[in-house]
């Protein structure tokens, strides 16, 4: 049922008929009797067209998309919304300049009056960024949710695009998007302990933010490998896959962390910020500053992370890192 009601308002979208309306609504009433199975073909049938299509309807196709890729948690094939996201962002910034201040409000949808400001503005042309305007929150969320449940999609998407990061000023879930897009799967890390001359590899997952990062390394590297108090166990489960707890205190850091330049690598970052050396990000724990407690918990609750120890070096491995690594710089704003 839900599949043959998202072809009908596929078929809808593109033959631009005004039943679009209500064939969209008949598509949610069927959401909640589907299967996964047919959940999961929907969805892809609504991806595909979403990026065919014009833009506001696209939009509407993308959110439901989306919404199906939640209610299952499955891997949706999201590349076409990412891939139409872009021209997406362009058409909605182009309207945003044109515009001005006192930008219209996405969630309201277009009216008359708001028509013919824009062809005022833009000419005959205003139709396709007066669309891309109202449709960028739906493509917005869908992506956000796409790129979460899909590390194949993660993987295949290009990991910056600027017109999206330009647009993420009007439509704040675009920054879900950037850093969703710069998540780094099966990366391995070199970490370097300046204090003790010990150096391991570890490879990531599914890490969020530098935040995640410091604490998974906390847990495989102290009390283990390095002194000192290891992570509360409340931290590290909820920084792996688990919900935050209630009572669990916010967490302190154990290091300094920075780059090969002596740079601070800010636990605001993510992973990839961290400047690759030769052929590998590398990390350098360093003696802590004062550090601000921060929150437990993963920026995507609803992605897994991990960090595994692959390598233990000896010593005499690391002989010509020590040389090439500058010291701690001083802290600069960022």
């Amino acid at each position: 049922m839900l599949l043959h009601a998202c072809a009908r308002v596929v078929e809808a979208a593109r033959g631009g008929g005004a039943d679009f309306g209500q064939s969209l609504r008949e598509a949610r009433r069927a959401v909640g009797a589907a299967g996964p199975e047919e959940a999961v073909a929907a969805a892809h049938l609504l991806v595909d067209a979403s990026a065919e299509v014009m833009p506001q309807r696209g939009g509407w196709l993308a959110a439901l998309a989306g919404e199906l890729a939640e209610k299952e948690g499955v891997d949706v094939d999201g590349i076409p919304v990412i891939e139409r996201l872009s021209g997406i962002a362009a058409g909605a910034v182009t309207f945003a300049e044109t515009w001005g201040p006192g930008l219209p409000d996405p969630a309201q949808g277009p009216n008359q009056q708001i028509w013919e400001r824009s062809r005022q503005l833009m000419g005959e042309r205003a139709r396709i960024p007066m669309q891309c305007w109202y449709a960028l929150p739906h493509f917005a969320k869908s992506a956000v949710t796409l790129l979460t449940h899909s590390p194949a999609t993660r993987a295949a998407v290009r990991d910056h695009d600027d017109i999206v990061d330009r647009a993420v000023e009007y439509c704040p879930d675009l920054e879900h998007v950037r850093d969703l897009r710069r998540m780094l799967d099966g990366e391995e890390l070199l970490i370097l302990d300046r204090p003790t001359r010990q150096g391991w590899s570890v490879t990531i997952h599914g890490i969020g933010d530098n935040f995640q990062l410091h604490v998974l390394l906390a847990a495989a590297l102290v009390g283990r490998r390095l002194p000192g108090t290891p992570p509360d166990p409340r931290w590290v489960r909820c920084f792996t896959a688990g919900d935050v707890e209630p009572g669990t205190p916010p967490v302190t850091g154990w290091w300094r962390l920075t780059d090969v330049h002596g740079e601070q690598i800010w636990n605001e970052g993510v992973p990839a910020d961290i400047p690759v050396f030769g052929e590998t990000r590398v990390v350098v724990l360093d003696p802590p500053d004062p550090v601000r407690p921060w929150p437990p918990g993963r920026r995507f609750p609803l992605i897994r992370g991990s960090l595994a120890l692959d390598a233990v070096y000896h010593p005499d491995d690391l002989t010509a890192w020590w040389p090439a690594l500058k010291p701690p710089q001083p802290a600069r704003p960022h």
